[in-house]
């Protein structure tokens, strides 16, 4: 038995579907059509079922009425459709008043699937529930599907991308395209996959002026398209490594000298409390002391007592006097960058060699608006430019630091241990015995490495005489393997080798070897210790008819320059501190 305008649950409910099916027919008597009373027995049979009926039609949606009245005057065909017109052989019924009729029944039909019902006729869709309002009428119309096609949503805005063109050291030059929101760190690494060299942390991007004698390394938060809008045509940026961008993080108390720092509260002088009053914002920290200044659009300079704040860079009109009545601004370092002068004597006239300037973001080409200072020595730059940087941008400089550091040890535990190289992780062993001990006397221990060094002499003296070549035999290969490596970099003069050793940062240990300009079979090696530039000859000896390598006059012999730099790096011997890093140029 189905109502007209019945429900959909009805017809989408699996165990009514079925039954539709299986229902036997009916008498004409039995079912009462539009406006004929049912029989009296079957009402009061089914009296409860006419009660709960009555519940159901009238929680219908008012918008079925429409479909019920439409049922009434029009009966469904066979086919579940409404006839359009008189059918032929069709008796139609004329609806009689009933007075308080309750429950009207339809004709008995066959009732299709649901799916074809509403394919052959839009019109008889329905619904049990009350007609909620569409907020995407037109993704779920009738003639468009329900699900996104590719071209419903409107385009998003492309992300803009720029040519970038870096130089190396070398001259070469590579052109990257990089996205607007690309920091310098980010473009750092991706010079660093692109030219195979190792990510160590160490590589930076150089801001280069040469019309105006300046460069700088850009922070690695820096975005470089921003950047480079505010350069000139003639300026470019430099792929390089800077070991000292960090150092100050890593030894703050070898860059402030106690004379040269005031705190506004009181300090213990400690690591950690040096870096927190740098970082502070609510701190006051004060770089003071004298540099030579260059008064602006004129060439003469003046030695001037200056102080360094968070607000700005201050000189004294009177002596070294403080007052805030003898303070006047020389420049603000917002909106300003630290640049060191390349060739400061030369360019500007500066009366040292340790110039720095602070520039304006808006010049580009004005050399007359340039603050440009001089400092007495290489220390004393190195701890205004660092004080600049650390006023400028807190803590967000020590955040750049930490990043890789966090990073390494996150895949630390995903790598293959490596083993030590420093000088405390090897000991010296005796082997001479069945089972191996570790030497605890050093002098036994340096007694053990003369002898095995006099042995394992004696069998390549042996191996000579036999016919067979041996490793400290001077070969082609043992003189010419060292230009292979990257810490070698041929004839260039001391002077280079100096600019080179600073451009890449003056920490403890950064070295280079070159030939020797006095000695042409001799070798130079350039080292920095506590920010002094250092020079050390490697000469050739000859033992035994062999050829080689030393620095201590002979004491320590190498028979080529790559085991000479081995051993300096796990052992200082003669030099004032071991060989740590090496200068590289990279070609893009």
């Amino acid at each position: 038995m189905a109502l007209a305008g019945g429900t959909d649950s009805f017809l989408h409910h699996p165990y009514y579907q079925g039954q539709v099916e299986q229902t036997p027919p009916h008498r004409p008597g039995d079912l009462a059509g539009p406006g004929f009373p049912a029989p009296p027995d079957r009402l009061a049979g089914h009296q409860e079922d006419d009660v709960d009926l009555e519940a159901l039609v009238n929680d219908m949606d008012a918008s079925l009425e429409s479909l019920c009245a439409a049922s009434e005057t029009a009966p469904l065909l066979h086919n579940g459709q409404h006839s359009r017109g008189p059918t032929p052989g069709a008796r139609v019924l004329q609806p009689q008043a009933a007075p308080r009729q309750r429950v009207q029944r339809s004709q008995p039909v066959r009732i299709l699937a649901v799916r074809r019902l509403q394919e052959e006729d839009p019109h008889l869709r329905t619904s049990s529930l009350p007609a909620i309002p569409n907020p995407f009428p037109e993704l779920c119309g009738p003639g468009s599907p329900p699900a996104l096609t590719p071209g419903s949503l409107p385009p998003g805005p492309a992300a803009a991308k720029q040519d970038v063109k870096v130089f190396s050291e070398d001259g070469t030059s590579k052109v990257v395209e990089i996205l607007a929101d690309m920091t310098a760190r980010d473009l750092c690494q991706l010079l660093v996959y692109r030219s195979h060299c190792v990510d160590d942390n160490s590589w930076t991007l150089v801001e280069h002026h040469p019309h105006l004698g300046l460069e700088r390394c850009l922070e690695d938060h820096e975005l470089v398209v921003q950047v480079e809008s505010t350069m000139a045509s003639e300026s470019k940026f430099l792929f390089r490594k800077n070991y000292a961008k960090y150092e100050f993080f890593k030894n703050p108390m070898n860059f402030f000298p106690e004379q040269m720092v005031t705190w506004c509260q009181q300090s213990n002088g400690s690591h950690t409390q040096l870096l927190q009053n740098f970082l502070n914002s609510s701190s006051c920290p004060e770089i003071q002391g004298f540099l030579h200044v260059k008064e602006l659009g004129r060439k003469s300079w003046k030695k001037l007592y200056v102080c360094l704040r968070r607000s700005g860079l201050y000189c004294s009109t009177k002596g070294a006097s403080k007052e805030p009545r003898h303070l006047q601004l020389l420049a603000e370092l917002e909106g300003s960058s630290i640049f060191s002068l390349i060739a400061g004597r030369k360019q500007y006239g500066a009366p040292t060699d340790y110039g720095f300037c602070i520039k304006p973001n808006r010049v580009r080409t004005e050399a007359k608006e340039l603050r440009l200072l001089c400092a007495e020595d290489e220390q004393s730059r190195t701890c205004w430019v660092t004080a600049c940087r650390l006023l400028k941008y807190g803590m967000l400089l020590y955040q750049n630091y930490r990043i890789p550091q966090q990073r390494k040890a996150m895949l630390s535990s995903f790598s293959t241990p490596v083993r030590s190289v420093s000088e405390n992780s090897l000991v010296a062993m005796d082997f001479s015995g069945q089972t191996g001990r570790v030497i605890e006397n050093p002098a036994e221990a340096q007694s053990a490495a003369l002898e095995e060094g006099h042995a394992w002499r004696k069998r390549s003296t042996r191996m000579n005489i036999l016919g067979s070549q041996s490793p400290l035999h001077p070969s082609a290969l043992s003189t010419v393997i060292h230009r292979t490596q990257h810490w070698f970099h041929g004839r260039i003069s001391r002077e280079e080798s100096h600019r080179i050793i600073k451009q890449q940062g003056l920490v403890d240990g950064l070295f280079l070897l070159r030939d020797s300009q006095s000695n042409p079979k001799a070798f130079v090696l350039t080292l920095c210790h506590h920010q002094k530039i250092k020079n050390f000859q490697i000469l050739p000896c000859e033992d035994d008819g062999q050829t080689f390598f030393s620095l201590d006059d002979g004491n320590t012999k190498f028979s080529d320059l790559i085991q000479l730099v081995d051993f300096y790096q796990l052992n200082k011997g003669v030099l004032p501190c071991r060989l740590k890093h090496h200068c590289i140029r990279v070609a893009l």
